[in-house]
């Protein structure tokens, strides 16, 4: 075991998990990840007057979020990383959506027609990382670990930004930042904290799930959560491409540029992955793995657009449950994928957790982000950085950091540039390939010791 996390877990990569406990895992990565697989549709639904499709656009975004996360789980024929790997719609892509669907508004088109545009050109734009995971092998001088683990500790830091934003009240709430929500959050946390570090790999195990019950309770006991059964259909069935398919080159380019900087995205998730599944990372295995995942994410983006939802990426929630349970058994992902499917399928379940009060999931969610945070520092140093190393790391965390703090700071570059730059994700990933690749001395920095005895990636 890596030197790297010597923590032991519960139930390793390739070690199989009875059905309870499964559950119970699986579960936890759901309720991490549910609201960041149904705010962009929410939104760009919001953003275009696709009201009456929401709740539609909202069930085909968890059904292909449970598709693509079992393509990742079960890794078939070298697609998928074979890990637990959470699917949903990255951000980064609201922005371009957005201005895709005005573009097609503004030519006089409709609600039908600005979907049969977006879902058009979301499929052809997957394409991007099916052909990027056909090079990866060439690009591993891109893909080093000062340049994943920088863009993994932005992304964790970003998401602590959307964790303290519910754990506060949620965006516009009337009683943001009241005492009341601070302690739900704080409560919450303090329960999956305590139960997380018990010696009982049961309490451990389901500290998630039993933390948001307890905010819950705690929540309804003080009249902040009213849970209804909602009114909608009980089985909604999947259509392919329902409002036809239609192509532009001018919307295509943004989305597909968008593509790209989520294939570093993905590649810094999926290295926090490993790492804290304590599988390698700078082998033949690895790249073998990564290649997979960047191959199932571009096919889980063709199955979300074929089903009218937005493009898919890997998730970096799931990095910090894995590190929170200790589990990290990619069957875990086969029962995140049932669930999210069922979610989809039958919404009444969905529309149920997504009542879940925003403190108490900003409280849960705070840990688990912290923990991606610190997966992306693990990573950097895992070697003595030099002062070339330092620089590259300061640089990329000082632009990334604050073209997210000032989003108004490129207000009159085009809405492409705005939208990949004010990521932090991906400006300081991309200033950090920039830097690693033009500054002289060392190109990448030292090679991390590859670890041996793990199970190949391509076992099933």
């Amino acid at each position: 075991m890596s030197d790297a996390n010597n923590n032991p877990l519960l139930y390793g990569l390739e070690q199989r998990i009875a059905p309870l406990p499964g559950f119970f895992s699986a579960l936890q990565h759901v309720l991490a990840g549910l609201i960041s697989i149904v705010t962009p549709p929410l939104i760009i639904g919001a953003a275009l007057g696709l009201g009456p499709w929401m709740p539609y656009l909202i069930s085909m975004s968890l059904l292909a979020s449970g598709i693509g996360t079992l393509l990742q789980a079960n890794r078939i024929r070298g697609i998928g990383a074979g890990m637990i790997c959470m699917q949903g719609t990255s951000f980064a892509f609201v922005g371009v959506a957005i201005s895709g669907g005005l573009w097609v508004k503004g030519q006089g088109g409709g609600p039908e027609d600005i979907m049969a545009m977006l879902f058009g050109v979301n499929f052809v734009a997957a394409l991007v990382p099916v052909l990027i995971s056909r090079f990866i092998e060439p690009l591993k001088r891109i893909f080093t670990p000062l340049i994943t683990g920088t863009v993994i500790a932005l992304i964790g830091i970003s998401l602590i930004k959307v964790s303290v934003m519910n754990w506060s009240g949620g965006k516009g709430a009337g009683d943001f930042g009241s005492p009341t929500n601070i302690a739900l959050g704080a409560g919450t946390l303090g329960v999956i904290v305590l139960l997380s570090c018990s010696p009982n790999r049961w309490l451990r195990l389901a500290s998630i799930v039993i933390g948001i019950v307890v905010g819950c309770i705690a929540a309804a006991l003080t009249g902040n959560f009213h849970p209804t059964m909602p009114g909608d259909s009980w089985f909604r069935l999947p259509a392919l491409f329902p409002f036809g398919f239609q192509f532009n080159w001018a919307i295509f380019l943004p989305i597909a540029l968008v593509s790209l900087v989520c294939v570093l995205e993905a590649v810094g998730d999926l290295t926090a992955n490993s790492l804290i599944s304590q599988q390698p990372i700078d082998n033949a295995a690895f790249r073998s793995r990564l290649k997979g995942g960047i191959l199932a994410d571009g096919l889980s983006c063709m199955v979300a657009a074929a089903l009218c939802a937005f493009p898919n990426t890997t998730f970096a929630q799931n990095n910090g449950v894995i590190q929170m349970t200790g589990v990290a058994s990619r069957y875990v992902g086969r029962y995140m994928a049932g669930i999210l499917i069922v979610l989809g399928l039958f919404p009444p379940f969905g529309e149920l957790l997504r009542q879940i009060p925003a403190p108490v999931l900003g409280g849960a969610t705070m840990v688990m982000f912290g923990c991606v945070v610190a997966a992306g520092i693990r990573i950097i140093t895992q070697n003595p950085l030099t002062q070339r190393d330092m620089l590259i790391v300061g640089l990329s965390f000082g632009i990334g950091l604050g073209s997210e703090a000032v989003p108004g700071a490129l207000v009159h570059f085009p809405d492409i540039v705005a939208t990949l730059m004010g990521s932090a994700a991906a400006s300081g990933g991309l200033t950090a390939i920039v830097l690693n690749l033009i500054m002289p001395g060392e190109k990448a920095s030292p090679a991390l010791t590859a670890r041996s005895g793990h199970d190949s990636p391509d076992s099933v």
